[in-house]
């Protein structure tokens, strides 16, 4: 027994040594990217949009060659709740414990604004396909975003309502606890009464997160004598909010932000949100071209047209691996590889996305055309406009 014993010792020991170095082997051969996106919580559908699109990628992309070397993609998908304290957690994890090359997401301003923070001080490259809120980059060189920002979408909308509404009162109805509505109410504020003068915005009007009755908000609004409403909420709010405007007596335009075009508007608006118009990133239907490819791709794997944040996640994703590419060749060296595909994203110029061509400035974010969409009656978002920075 004791031989048997002895043997059965030495051929385990031999056995683990292979598997380990085989397992160094393999990571040695594989680039990890990390995804910090909300498959559970308020918005799970920009979760499962984001993950949709990364595992169409990832089946069309299994391996990529960098520096003469094919390495095995592998993607890492972690669920931040759509919360911003388990966003800091899912970063931290990816970067600590799963030795990610590079993250994905957050996609929505209140878990990127301090999930980048994390990247940063980790030196690990980051980017936000769907957050346009400033902070998410500002003065943090390691993060990057695939859209454009709201400095830039707020006056669209203001000047969209201005020109082709005819508004010269608006009303604005936003979440005050969240940073995207937050900031882009107040540069959309801000631009609108540039065009008209102060006090032009009539009614400036909030919520808290989860609120669920607008009864109030909107009673101050019918008052004001606003001629637009611009409301820069998610899809499962805008419904509630443009039922209340309607019970209300509210027949007037209703106007929102890219944010309306992820996840199912329709299905939970319906009729009640045809003919609105909002600023976004891509227009899909009578799109064309590599855009026209992608949405037919999806739209066949998964039975339903990409949203904004597939599209979006879809350009990042090759921002990522094009970065990547670009370093020449990676060394092994975790630490020192995410600095150089940092510095190979900071390069990038005139990258062909399906949302638009994109050169990053020196402050991690794209310069992009934004597109102003409404929605048809047959529920489609239709193309109506393209506005490009000046």
């Amino acid at each position: 027994m004791r031989k048997f014993s002895v043997g059965l010792v030495f051929f385990l020991s031999v056995f683990m040594v292979f598997a380990l170095t085989a397992a160094d082997a393999d990571a040695a051969d594989t680039i990890k990217i990390g995804f910090n996106i909300p498959l559970t919580g308020d918005n799970p559908d920009v979760g499962a949009s984001s993950k949709n699109a990364a595992q169409m990628y990832l089946k069309k992309n299994p391996n990529v060659t960098v520096g003469g070397k094919s390495y095995a993609l592998k993607f890492i998908y972690d669920d931040n709740e759509y919360k911003a304290e388990s966003a800091v957690k899912v970063s931290t994890k990816l970067i600590t414990e799963e030795g990610v090359l590079g993250i994905i997401g957050p996609q929505s301003s209140s878990q990127a604004v301090p999930a980048g923070e994390v990247a940063n001080n980790f030196a690990t490259p980051m980017i936000s396909p769907w957050s346009t809120n400033p902070n998410t980059t500002l003065d943090r060189p390691y993060v990057f975003r695939g859209c454009f920002l709201d400095p830039f979408q707020g006056p669209v909308a203001a000047n969209f309502a201005t020109d082709e509404l005819g508004a010269k009162k608006a009303a604005v109805l936003y979440d005050i606890a969240a940073d995207y509505p937050k900031g882009l109410a107040e540069f959309f504020k801000e631009a609108f009464e540039k065009i008209h003068g102060p006090g032009s915005v009539v009614a400036f009007e909030s919520f808290t997160t989860g609120d669920k009755d607008f009864s109030a908000q909107m009673t101050n609004i019918m008052m004001s004598g606003a001629d637009v409403l611009f409301t820069p909420q998610y899809y499962s709010e805008v419904p509630l909010i443009v039922r209340a405007a309607k019970e209300m007596g509210w027949n007037k335009p209703i106007l929102g932000s890219d944010s309306w075009g992820s996840g199912d508007l329709m299905g939970l608006c319906g009729d009640d949100c045809k003919g609105y118009y909002f600023s976004t990133h891509y227009a899909a239907a009578g799109a064309k071209g590599e855009t026209k490819a992608f949405i037919d791709e999806y739209s066949a794997t998964y039975g339903k047209t990409p949203d904004d944040v597939a599209a979006l996640t879809w350009d990042s994703l090759g921002l990522m691996i094009q970065a990547i590419k670009d370093t020449g060749g990676l060394s092994g060296d975790i630490k020192a590889d995410r600095t150089k595909v940092k510095d190979a994203l900071a390069a990038i110029k005139n990258f062909p996305g399906i949302t638009g061509g994109m050169t990053f400035t020196p402050d991690g974010d794209p310069k992009k055309c934004a597109v102003v969409v409404q929605i048809n009656q047959d529920g489609q978002f239709a193309f109506h406009k393209s506005v490009c920075p000046k």
